[in-house]
């Protein structure tokens, strides 16, 4: 009886003298879970599509600044001449396009890194307007090249500002019916979801009808029509361009838009062929909207160079510019000559 008593005091005693295991407590302390690698590629992603988000909206702000001003000197020029020469009709309608594209785009601004929640409908016709409007864009553009590398349409028709924007509005609600075909119509209208502009989920065949209508098409219209002039200047004297003031500004936004439409629409297709693949990574999903972003700075950049490099606009700039230096010199001037004429009046 007395050696199970020990061997009971033994056993008791070296549990309370075991050692603590700091290890093992430490372990599941909250302080040092270990975050998983899911949640920290998902938060990477986020933070990359706020900074190009903030960038985005800086240079939102630029571009619509440079609409005002592009408006704004076209107005002047219609008001003094009473008219708007051909090339300027199109320029100002290629601006609005592209003012409107940047308009569309305040929705990506707002709700990122999260998208526009909307109605299905809502969302189809938010998609099929940006589509519209870049592909105005373009046609417009085609029509530029064409009055700059040859002379202005012959046709009857077509020498009305009016009438070619009308076919280019034609021709682009057309293609964007096309595409918004192949992007499937909506099943419930009044379903509210996340609205993405270009999904992933269309499918391969959206994605490469989207690169060609709105890049591959417009562009090898323009290089036949850039191709055609250089023969023709070879074959005869005349100058390349026409030597006009809107040639520099016509090639500047083309090769803008050519880079900015590539690029969208190469990760466009990349994305299509992952999701079918088996899903985007929130990396890939982060740089889709980083290239959906590229896509709308082609339009800021572009109405900041037709203010910059157009010459009419240009001066319109430095008008206003001078302006306010006349008044801010006309309000310090006023104040110091009530100062020198004030009266002085003593009283004896």
């Amino acid at each position: 009886m007395a050696n199970q008593t020990d061997v009971l005091l033994q056993t008791e005693m070296s549990t309370v003298m075991q050692p603590f295991n700091i290890t093992s407590t430490s372990s599941t302390s909250p302080l040092n879970t270990i975050i998983p690698s899911d949640v920290i590629a998902i938060i990477a992603a986020n933070d990359l599509t706020s900074r190009a988000n903030y960038v985005y909206a800086l240079c939102a702000t630029l571009g619509m600044t440079s609409a005002c001003f592009v408006l704004y000197g076209l107005i002047q020029s219609y008001r003094a001449q009473r008219s708007l020469a051909w090339l300027d009709s199109l320029l100002w309608a290629f601006s609005s396009s592209h003012l409107l594209l940047l308009l569309l785009s305040l929705s990506s601004v707002a709700h990122r890194p999260n998208y526009l929640v909307t109605t299905q409908l809502g969302c189809a016709a938010l998609a099929f307007t940006v589509n519209m409007a870049s592909l105005c864009g373009l046609l417009l553009l085609v029509f530029m090249g064409y009055a700059l590398t040859f002379d202005t349409p012959t046709h009857a028709l077509l020498k009305r500002p009016g009438v070619c924007v009308a076919l280019v509005v034609l021709v682009s609600i057309l293609c964007s019916l096309v595409l918004a075909g192949l992007r499937g119509p909506p099943k419930e209208l009044d379903l509210k979801r996340k609205c993405i502009i270009d999904p992933t989920e269309a499918g391969r065949s959206y994605a490469m009808a989207k690169l060609c209508l709105g890049f591959i098409i417009p562009y090898l219209l323009l290089l036949g029509i850039l191709i055609g002039g250089c023969v023709r200047q070879w074959k005869s004297s005349s100058r390349f361009l026409s030597g006009s003031d809107e040639g520099p500004v016509f090639l500047a936004v083309a090769v803008v838009i050519f880079v900015c439409q590539l690029f969208h629409g190469i990760v466009l297709v990349r994305g299509a062929e992952m999701e079918q693949a088996g899903g985007l990574s929130p990396h890939a999903t982060a740089f889709m909207h980083v290239s959906e972003f590229v896509m709308f700075s082609g339009s800021c950049v572009c109405l900041v160079l037709v203010l910059l490099l157009h010459r009419p606009c240009r001066e319109s700039l430095l008008e206003v510019f001078r302006q306010l230096r006349d008044c801010c010199r006309g309000l310090g001037g006023r104040q110091t000559h009530r100062h020198i004429m004030a009266p002085h009046i003593e009283i004896a």
